[in-house]
């Protein structure tokens, strides 16, 4: 196990440049948050008119990735194919995991370094916002991992 996280100087970027990828093709208002390699929010931006549920699930795609180690596009996918055992795992997480996609792993060499999740607008774009903005930052996004769990 490594200590490698994402520096605070990183997920400003990302979520930087996912914001400014949102205006580019013009998302509706979104919410972004970045979390370290531990599940703790370095970075949450909300902008104006996003709405007041957007930062608990920006925050819920980026920490159901990180707790599974698995993009929220899969969990999304495995959520439909085996929905009681997404039933536990909402009931073990507090709610807290959003099977949606937007939520993309943050990695660098192979590591996972953090999460970012991203709503307010359709899955797709707000996947599309996360992934430009961790390439952003020189970082690898996950998108679509194949790891077991």
């Amino acid at each position: 196990m490594t200590s490698a996280t994402i520096s605070l100087k990183d997920a400003g970027g990302v979520v930087d440049a996912a914001l400014a990828r949102g205006r580019e093709i013009d998302c509706a208002p979104l919410t972004v948050a970045v979390l370290d390699a531990g599940g703790h929010l370095v970075v949450l931006k909300r902008e104006d008119r996003s709405g007041i549920l957007r930062p608990d699930i920006a925050v819920g795609k980026a920490w159901g990735a990180l707790g599974m180690r698995l993009p929220s596009r899969n969990l999304a996918t495995r959520a439909e194919e085996r929905p009681q055992f997404f039933t536990a795992l909402a009931a073990a997480s507090g709610g807290r995991l959003v099977p949606v996609p937007g939520g993309v792993l943050i990695r660098q060499d192979g590591e996972v370094l953090g999460a970012v999740g991203i709503t307010g607008d359709t899955s797709d774009n707000d996947e599309d916002c996360a992934v430009h903005g961790v390439r952003a930052v020189g970082l690898d996004p996950d998108t679509a991992s194949t790891e077991p769990h």
